[in-house]
C-alpha cells in the first residue's frame, strides 16, 4: 500500500470541520500542530508588534494514495481555500516509506479495493 502526506494549513476555527470532512473521505487520523504562522502575498498587519492575523493550525494526514485526491479536494471545499485569499493551503507529497501504519493498512484494504 502506498501513502501520500497531505499537509493542510487552516484557520484554527476550521480545524474540526476539516478533520470531520477528511475522516468521511477515508482519512484515518491526523497530527495537528497548533499556533502555526504564515504569510501570503501581503505581510500581516501588526499593532505594537502583535500580529492581528488569525491563528492557524497545521494538519498532517497520512492517507492511502487512491483516497488522497478526494480528501484534498474536500479539505479545500470545507476550508473555502479557493473562495478567498488567506483561507489556507493544502498540498500532498509522496511518501516513500512509512512504519507504524499496519493498523491503517488493515482497516483500509477493503476501502481501497473498492476504489481500484
Amino acid at each position: 500500500m502506498h501513502f501520500k502526506l497531505i499537509i493542510t494549513l487552516v484557520e484554527d476555527s476550521k480545524t474540526n470541520a476539516v478533520m470531520d470532512a477528511a475522516r468521511k473521505c477515508g482519512a484515518t487520523g491526523a497530527t495537528i500542530i497548533n499556533q502555526a504562522r504564515g504569510e501570503g502575498l501581503e505581510k500581516e498587519r501588526t499593532f505594537l508588534g502583535l500580529s492581528l492575523g488569525t491563528q492557524r493550525d497545521m494538519l498532517m494526514f497520512l492517507v492511502e494514495e487512491h483516497l488522497s485526491r478526494a480528501i484534498l479536494e474536500t479539505i479545500a471545499d470545507i476550508a473555502g481555500m479557493d473562495e478567498s485569499s488567506g483561507a489556507g493551503i493544502a498540498f500532498q507529497i509522496d511518501v516513500e516509506d512509512a512504519v507504524g501504519v499496519a493498523h491503517q493498512v488493515a482497516s483500509l484494504t477493503d476501502v481501497v479495493e473498492e476504489k481500484i
